[in-house]
């Protein structure tokens, strides 16, 4: 696929397919007109009269000129392939056995490997021509895995290059000559046999001695050889390893779970046979909220039970497939990044994530990066593109100097010593320069972003004059542009760039497009037609790689024999920039990542949390995980009963005998084909399920990835628009709620992150948490109070959406009975945890009326019950100080987590269950908009906006109505007396509990940096609010009398 060829703009439903040329400016290529040596790898190169060197006229094979004349000079003079003498060329010297040759060899132009496409050079070739390479395909001997009915060819291995033949359907043979590989090995002709590199490996062995006497490689160490056996035998060790929490940590931890469940198990007997009877209205509350906190507590804390860490191996990783001399056999990867509006989703912010994709330490022809526009904004096209342009600088530097991060606004930005380790003495100059172009980059985007705030009154012109096809967001047809690849793709010192592919897919009036969902299926599906890596990492766009070997620690899981086999997603925690020291609303969620993700990780996986994730590109398509032996069972005769099992007979009938005769005949053709795949092909129409797109359905197949071999280039194109069409997941099995499997992201809730993760975990897959030491993607998180609650309504929404959905965790998944218990309480969890607001609004209400009425929720309690109140809130405190203890997390963290939990639940979690009833069972769509004041342009200046929203009203009432309830209730006590003290204790215990967890919330409405400090303000207002009480209610001055005991004396007194 050539890069910059022009954007290709198409419908597949009206028949249309445009290309737009002129949009971008020519740039200088490197010419790749040559093959790889497939002695060195190193290119063949050209002779003096431009034409690609051919040593052997016989065969063909590519050697280039060094080897070539090593060969003639020290080596056997053969061909490796067809074992004919080599002849000498022209400009080679004269070696012994030349005598009876001319000077000038008149046969080297017989075979003038001319490319006869370039005399009919399509433009189609210009778009879709590419070597996508990904290292060689299967071997002859796995071709059984494309069906024939799938290809409508005879199947042959894929090296995961795109055709470069002209002729959709004819001559699919590629010629070894047409351009470089980067897993080489020879393609000859039929009924031509392999050079055998066992049986010349001396000869590539003496190769290497000669080029490291002339200064090409270095010279070979002599102690690698004695170190060769060392090094295979750590190569095949495993690539990662659980690391289970100490025991001294872990031990005590589950002691303290228990005793808890006890104590709780107690608390709540004692309060069930102790009403109050002068209040019970506020017992039945108060017990009722009671019993609900501790079921949620059970679903959240037993699956922590089996915490776990895990370390990877990178240098084995490298040692296996990576190894000195040959290609690189990592596998590739697909990355998504998803965007919608620019002006709400920053393009710097989105360009950033780009480059620190395209500068990843991953090799770049195993790295294909799609940018997803959803809101086919010309502001998103023409940012991307001035991207492209900036990483032909920016990613050489980053790989010349090793630099971390890189997404070059957080590099530049660190305070720290950016000279640390740093030893080539030209760093401080071409950082120094790298700067300022970064500087005038930004400056370009920032133009671009001023341009796009004024939309023109016959929409968007692009620089050749014609309209850009997205001017109409709702109505556009599908767009795709190639920024970097083959012919195109390469950096300002010639090395290869990763790909760079803009995606827009189509959308038209009266189609449902699934939002996030929709675009990232799209991706899945346009990707598959073009790369198809077995792979696929997904990004939001602000989200950027803040560890350059991310990929490679997700391969040290994925890649791994023993346990790859059986993981559908590695999933990364999410770390965050730009938030405040204290963490005020807990935004960086540390106790969710470092804690509940770790414990699910000993069951059965992570939740997938809609960004940083590895997936498995065959899990998304719904094939079940490979099965492995089973363990046989124990069996014993029928005179043994006592041990094992008895030995049943099979019984057979003639209905049976007639399906399993039926099922052998049909089943031949499949051989070949997995159990699950042969299941699909049997009982499932592959256009009903997939799509009618050939070259796509044939790529769902290919397990190790690559693309289809039967399609030309004019038929990818045409395939790459018609799988981003609008209509083309009608009547198909995309996203749907199916009963059995799934197919993509599923639709349905807002939250298909944890729904699609969820369905994988209940067909048998399991998923890995992988937290290497640098994280390993950081993004930008809202650290204003308005913000952040509308966010947390965000996914609240989606969890109660779930909870009524076919999906419930509480009824779904238990016919194949994949998914562990432990794991099923994570989910149910993670879908009831919003309907938790309810029992908490009323538990944060109940210290006040106890204070306005002077009845209390508990009756007197005895020495005895006290110890069951001790013990319990002993219990909370140790759960939570040894579950930091094994956890490393922080306990200001933990605090900050403890008090958001409450103002999110009585705020954003009680308005998600009021919009989720609503739009379940009303079908009432709510919304809630949030008004910005200004703020100063300060650090964390957003930090102090004030933005109304209805949010804010709930915890500002129960805040409120705390305040009063402990000014009226310290009141009341002064004016009646010592005795009236004792109770107001407890009273007063529960509202200062309620008061102290809603802090943050009071502090984000009057607090303000550089200011009166809050905590001031607030016990100001206090103290002065129970002076003022305090005056009116005893009025010193005036003499109060108290009447006769009515009760004692009797009315007639």
């Amino acid at each position: 696929m050539e890069a910059s060829a022009g954007l290709v703009a198409g419908s597949h439903n009206r028949n249309e397919l445009v290309v737009i040329h002129g949009h971008e400016e020519p740039k200088s290529l490197k010419s790749l007109d040559g093959q790889v040596c497939e002695i060195c790898g190193d290119e063949v190169g050209l002779t003096t009269d431009g034409d690609l060197f051919v040593a052997c006229n016989e065969c063909g094979f590519p050697v280039c000129r060094p080897c070539y004349e090593y060969e003639r000079r020290e080596g056997s003079q053969l061909c490796p392939q067809c074992k004919t003498r080599y002849k000498r060329l022209k400009g080679s010297p004269r070696v012994e056995g030349d005598e009876d040759e001319e000077d000038i060899d008149d046969i080297e132009h017989e075979f003038n490997i001319e490319d006869e496409q370039n005399k009919q050079k399509h433009l189609t070739d210009a778009l879709l021509y590419g070597k996508m390479s990904y290292g060689r395909g299967p071997d002859d001997e796995e071709n059984s895995q494309f069906p024939p009915v799938i290809t409508n060819a005879r199947s042959r291995p894929v090296s995961g290059e795109f055709p470069i033949s002209n002729h959709a359907y004819g001559d699919q043979m590629l010629s070894s000559s047409l351009h470089k590989r980067v897993h080489p090995y020879p393609l000859s002709e039929s009924g031509s046999t392999r050079w055998d590199e066992k049986k010349e490996a001396g000869w590539k062995e003496r190769m290497d001695d000669w080029k490291s006497k002339q200064g090409n490689l270095a010279g070979p160490d002599p102690d690698d050889a004695m170190d060769a056996d060392p090094m295979m035998d750590e190569a095949r060790q495993p690539l990662s390893r659980k690391v289970p929490i100490a025991s001294s940590k872990i031990n005590p931890y589950r002691m303290v779970i228990v005793t808890r469940l006890i104590v709780l198990a107690l608390f709540l007997r004692y309060r069930l046979l102790n009403p109050v009877h002068d209040a019970i209205g506020l017992w039945l509350t108060s017990v009722a909220c009671e019993i609900w906190f501790a079921m949620s507590w059970i679903l959240d804390q037993f699956p922590k039970w089996l915490p776990i860490d895990r370390e990877t191996y990178l240098d084995r990783l490298s040692l296996r497939y990576e190894r000195e001399g040959e290609p690189s056999m990592l596998c590739p990867v697909d990355i998504f990044v998803s965007t919608v509006d620019p002006l709400k989703e920053p393009p710097l912010v989105t360009s950033n994530t780009v480059l620190s994709i395209l500068a990843m330490d991953y090799p770049v022809d195993k790295i294909s990066c799609y940018v997803s526009d959803d809101g086919a904004s010309m502001l998103t096209f023409e940012s991307l593109s001035e991207t492209a342009e900036f990483a032909r600088k920016w990613v050489p530097f980053c790989k010349k100097f090793a630099i971390e991060p890189r997404a070059p606004e957080m590099y530049f930005s660190l305070k720290i010593d950016y000279l640390k380790d740093k030893v080539q003495p030209t760093f401080v100059k071409e950082r120094r320069a790298m700067k300022r172009e970064y500087e005038e980059f930004k400056v370009r985007i920032n133009a671009l972003v001023a341009k796009a705030m004024k939309v023109p009154p016959e929409g968007w012109i692009m620089q050749d004059g014609t309209p850009w096809p997205g001017n109409n967001t709702k109505d556009h047809p599908g767009m795709i542009q190639v920024f970097l690849g083959h012919s195109g793709g390469y950096d300002s010192e010639g090395n290869e760039l990763p790909r760079l592919v803009y995606v827009s897919r189509e959308k038209r009036p009266g189609f449902q497009h699934h939002k996030k969902a929709g675009a990232m299926n799209a991706l899945v599906r346009v990707s598959a037609v073009l790369t198809n890596a077995p792979f696929m990492l997904n990004l939001d766009c602000d989200h950027y790689i803040n560890n350059s070997k991310a990929a490679r620690e997700a391969m040290c899981f994925l890649m791994d024999p023993q346990v790859g086999r059986n993981v559908c997603y590695v999933q990364f925690p999410q770390r965050f920039d730009g938030i405040d020291l204290h963490d005020r609303y807990a935004n960086r969620n540390t106790v969710f990542f470092d804690i509940n993700m770790k414990g699910l990780d000993g069951i059965q996986g992570p939740v997938y949390v809609g960004t940083g994730c590895v997936f498995r590109r065959q899990a998304l398509y719904g094939y079940n995980p490979p099965k492995g032996p089973k363990r046989p069972k124990m069996v014993t005769c029928a005179c043994c009963p006592c041990f094992g099992r008895r030995k049943k007979l099979p019984k057979y009938s003639e209905k049976d005998t007639t399906n399993a005769a039926a099922a052998n005949g049909d089943g031949s053709s499949l051989q070949g084909i997995d159990e699950d795949k042969e299941l699909l092909m049997s009982q499932m129409n592959f256009e009903k399920r997939f799509g009618q797109s050939a070259a796509f359905v044939t790529s769902t197949l290919m397990e190790q990835g690559g693309v289809p071999p039967s399609s030309s280039p004019a038929a990818l194109l045409k395939e790459a628009i018609h799988v981003i069409s609008c209509g083309y997941e009608d009547k198909t099995d995309w996203g749907l709620e199916l009963l059995i499997v799934q197919l993509g992201w599923i639709y349905g809730s807002i939250t298909e992150d944890i729904l699609t993760g969820f369905k994988m975990h209940c067909r048998g897959w399991r998923s890995i948490y992988c937290m290497p030491k640098r994280p390993a993607f950081k993004g930008s998180a809202p650290i204003n109070l308005s913000d952040r609650l509308n966010q947390v309504l965000r996914w609240a929404l989606g969890s109660v959406e779930i909870f009524f959905s076919r999906h419930s965790p509480l009824c779904y998944g238990y016919k194949g009975g994949h998914l562990k218990w432990l794991e099923r309480f994570a989910y149910i969890n993670t879908t009831i945890y919003p309907f938790t607001a309810l029992p908490l609004l009323a538990y944060c209400t109940l210290p006040a009326v106890c204070l306005l009425t002077g009845k209390f929720i508990m009756p007197e309690i005895s020495t005895l019950a006290s110890l069951f109140f001790i013990g319990l809130f002993i219990s909370i405190f140790a759960t939570g100080i040894l579950e930091l203890r094994w956890s490393g997390v922080s306990i200001e963290e933990w605090w900050r987590n403890e008090q958001f939990w409450v103002i999110g639940g009585v705020s954003a979690h009680l308005f998600a269950v009021i919009q989720g009833l609503l739009k379940i069972f009303a079908g009432i769509e709510t919304s809630f908009t949030v008004t910005s004041k200004a703020t100063d342009d300060e650090e964390f200046g957003e930090l102090y906006a004030f933005k109304w929203t209805t949010l804010l009203i709930p915890p500002t009432t129960v805040l409120i109505i705390n305040l009063v309830g402990v000014v009226a209730g310290i009141s009341d006590a002064i004016n009646n007396g010592y005795q009236s003290w004792g109770p107001l204790f407890g009273k007063l215990f529960f509202a200062f509990w309620v008061i102290v967890h809603l802090y943050p919330f009071l502090k984000g409405l009057m607090g303000r940096q550089n200011r009166t400090p809050t905590i001031v303000v607030i016990w100001s207002v206090l103290l002065a609010s129970i002076f003022s009480l305090l005056w009116v209610r005893i009025d010193p001055f005036v003499l109060k009398t108290k009447g006769p005991d009515v009760k004692q004396c009797g009315i007639n007194c």
